[in-house]
């Protein structure tokens, strides 16, 4: 009666299930999407450009990437369907006051809010974080929020 040093274990302490896959974070994404280069995966900084498909790219990142035809160099596939220069448009983008990302010493000390933009839609005052859909024009490269659009009902850019 005990204090033998044998233990039974249960079927639960010897059979492992099935591993549990790990899931993406949507909010992570999409953050990422309004914040990074989608080629160069740095951080994006003006003059920014996108493509018919809305990624956003770094232009020297895209000009680099256009330039260098070297045979070992695997076509990405981020940017495999821009063949030229007049294939993304650059934006005009609407900085956010409210916003203090680059203007402070990132020191490691300080809480980096993720939810607050960069960049606002000028008309409404949206910021684009992810949460919100945006446009761009592509004959003048103007941004705003598809809630802008929807109120101004108009082909031609506002300013």
């Amino acid at each position: 009666m005990g204090c033998d040093g044998g233990t039974i274990p249960k079927r639960h302490e010897l059979v492992k299930g099935p591993r549990k896959v790990e899931k993406v974070d949507k909010n992570a994404e999409l953050v990422a999407r309004w914040y990074y280069c989608a080629l160069s995966q740095d951080k994006l900084r003006q003059p920014i450009v996108a493509c018919e498909l809305g990624r956003l790219y770094n232009k020297d990142a895209i000009i680099e990437f256009l330039l260098d035809k070297s045979a070992d160099k695997t076509p990405m596939e981020a940017a495999s369907h821009i063949k030229s220069i007049k294939n993304v448009t650059e934006l005009n983008l609407v900085d956010n006051p409210a916003w203090s990302g680059d203007k402070e010493s990132i020191k490691g000390d300080k809480y980096d809010d993720i939810q607050s933009a960069r960049f606002i839609c000028p008309v409404v005052g949206l910021e684009m974080n992810g949460r919100h859909r945006f446009c761009f024009l592509r004959s003048c490269g103007c941004v705003f929020s598809e809630r802008a659009l929807k109120e101004i009902k108009s082909e031609v850019c506002h300013k």
